[in-house]
């Protein structure tokens, strides 16, 4: 990636960011906006490293400047306990925190067991106002999750080629059945 590139899509991110709100805010609301915005093709596995990095930048620079009192606290008090009850729920939830929804009912949560970190990926329930954990998912240990995430690239790579052998094989198929 140029580094002309890499200014521009820098600047873009951080732009989206100071506007955006942060609690609706993803990764890849972040990436298809700034895509938008460039008219560039951020989905390759370096775009969405590089812009990962930058969202990663962006939150521990506004922590940094909450922490140091540098920003001043605007929040209405109504608002800010509804966001202390937000997260006391996001913790309570299995100890952990929730780093993101993949989907209505499947959380990312990093926690600590038995003095190890985990990230699990794993559905949710709700019971008396409490999102619990349920048996459906998987928990890793940091070391394993970090395997796992240098392995993305080849993990994209083999579901593009299933894809496109499904495609060519339902293809064959339809053509198969015309005759």
């Amino acid at each position: 990636m140029e580094q002309e590139t890499r200014q521009k899509i820098e600047e873009t991110v951080k732009d989206i960011l100071s506007k955006a709100d942060m609690e609706e805010m993803t990764e890849f609301k972040v990436r298809v906006t700034a895509s938008e915005r460039l008219g560039i093709d951020l989905s390759d596995f370096s775009h969405r490293k590089f812009i990962r990095e930058l969202v990663e930048s962006f939150l521990l620079s506004t922590v940094e400047e909450n922490v140091d009192g540098k920003q001043p606290n605007t929040k209405p008090v109504e608002e800010e306990a509804k966001e202390a009850i937000k997260v006391k729920k996001e913790i309570e939830g299995d100890g952990g925190r929730i780093i993101c929804k993949l989907a209505d009912k499947t959380n990312v949560v990093v926690h600590d067991f038995r003095g190890k970190s985990y990230v699990s990926i794993r559905e949710f329930y709700v019971k008396n106002g409490k999102e619990l954990p349920s048996a459906r998912g998987v928990s890793l240990v940091s070391e394993t999750w970090s395997t796992l995430k240098n392995s993305f690239p080849a993990i994209d790579e083999a579901i593009t080629k299933m894809q496109s052998k499904l495609r060519w094989e339902s293809i064959f198929s339809l053509k198969l059945s015309d005759m």
